[in-house]
């Protein structure tokens, strides 16, 4: 047995937290990419302001700042709206006083500590009148409007992104693979700490994988334009389907959580790569698990695509997960990831083949037939196929019918 004691980058801030200004994780290759500018080699950086665990656990309630080294200003979001919805809320950090782990909202944590907060500045943005204000300098005035986690100074007015791009490269071609690391700043925005380093694992891109044409629409049960990575996945034989209206109106958390546990016991029933899952929200959501059912990668490690459905009517709206550690098991396991949004224009989401068709649950698990208005297991009679193509950014899941 081997131990290994690291010390937490980080300082004590209102004399009774520590935490570091921002940690995170970054790769050099990009899985899953948000625009078709963006490609494979441009690397990735998930981050947050405080302790690095909410960059690399997947957490349900909660939103990182996700940034392509090689395409900086290429952002995920871009509407305002969004931004203000997708940014962090929350932050970890140590309470010195408790001598434990704690989660303090962002704007709680701004208030009671104000300017001691490391790199405020770099971090935060003020938002007043319907307008997002970078600071200007290196005093952030705490009376004119609500924080935001916006990391608009450290972005474009700081060298941290051609930094990591280059601890990138260098870790890269020194190892002569491409790379997965985590790393913190203190505060002092001239220092990047390297806290890990290991090979990254990364999905085998067959790059003659093309889209069929002229599909007959009957047999097109969803299509995608979002996140698209490139992969083929056929001979599937079941679908198991999470209802996100009806995962909606569970309302014990006991239900919600008994969801999660039909899920396992199905993927260990059904067989190996012959399924795709498809739910609501965020799979694997840790905390409000009304964004997704709760699960862990050995509750799902035997489907073929994992696939999460945000629907904007329902406000369902799922972060891509790109880079966290839940994530990047299914990128180990060469397993697929698709978010489908069947509310956007030009996109094929037939709910009622999903609805409609005939459930197996009851016949699998006959103990949680109370359940299967909301797991729907669907035993195809020809088999699916899903093809996504990162170049063209689209993606179909079809039958195979002749």
């Amino acid at each position: 047995m081997a131990i290994m004691i690291q010390e937490v980058v980080g300082k004590r801030v209102c004399n009774k937290y520590f935490f570091p200004a921002f940690a995170g994780v970054a790769f050099s290759y990009n899985e899953f990419r948000w625009s078709s500018r963006i490609k494979r080699e441009d690397g990735v950086i998930r981050f947050v302001t405080g302790l690095g665990t909410r960059a690399v656990d997947r957490v349900g309630n909660d939103y990182p700042m996700l940034i392509s080294p090689g395409q900086p200003k290429i952002k995920v979001n871009t509407d305002f709206d969004d931004m203000l919805r997708y940014s962090q809320k929350n932050v970890d950090v140590i309470n010195l006083e408790k001598n434990r782990f704690e989660t303090v909202s962002f704007e709680k944590l701004v208030q009671e500590c104000g300017q001691d907060f490391p790199a405020l500045s770099y971090i935060a943005s003020v938002y007043k009148d319907s307008y997002l204000y970078t600071p200007i300098g290196n005093l952030f005035d705490l009376t004119e409007g609500q924080p935001v986690v916006t990391f608009s100074k450290l972005l474009d007015k700081s060298p941290f992104i051609q930094e990591m791009k280059d601890m990138l490269n260098v870790l890269e071609k020194t190892l002569g693979w491409p790379v997965d690391i985590e790393f913190a700043c203190d505060g002092d925005i001239s220092k990047i700490y390297l806290l890990q380093c290991r090979p990254q694992s990364f999905m085998t891109e067959e790059l003659d994988i093309s889209i069929p044409k002229n599909m007959r629409e009957e047999n097109i049960l969803f299509t995608a334009k979002k996140y698209i990575n490139t992969g083929k996945f056929e001979g599937i034989e079941y679908i198991i389907y999470v209802d996100p209206d009806e995962y909606n109106s569970l309302e014990s958390y006991e239900d919600l959580l008994e969801i999660g546990r039909i899920i396992s016991e199905l993927n260990s029933r059904l067989p190996k790569r012959k399924f795709i899952l498809i739910g609501p929200g965020r799979w694997g959501s840790r905390g409000d698990i009304k964004l997704g059912v709760r699960v862990i990668y050995s509750d799902i490690n035997n489907t073929s695509i994992l696939i999460e459905i945000a629907k904007s009517k329902k406000e369902y709206a799922p972060e891509p997960s790109f880079g966290t550690h839940f994530f990047q098991d299914l990128v180990e396991g060469n397993i697929g990831y698709l978010p489908l949004y069947p509310d956007e224009d030009d996109i094929i989401f037939n709910e009622a083949f999903f609805k409609n068709s005939p459930n197996v649950l009851a016949k699998l698990l006959p103990d949680e037939k109370k359940y299967e208005n909301v797991v729907r297991v669907i035993h195809l009679d020809t088999s699916l196929t899903v093809i996504m193509n990162s170049r063209e950014n689209y993606a179909v899941g079809f039958l195979e019918r002749m």
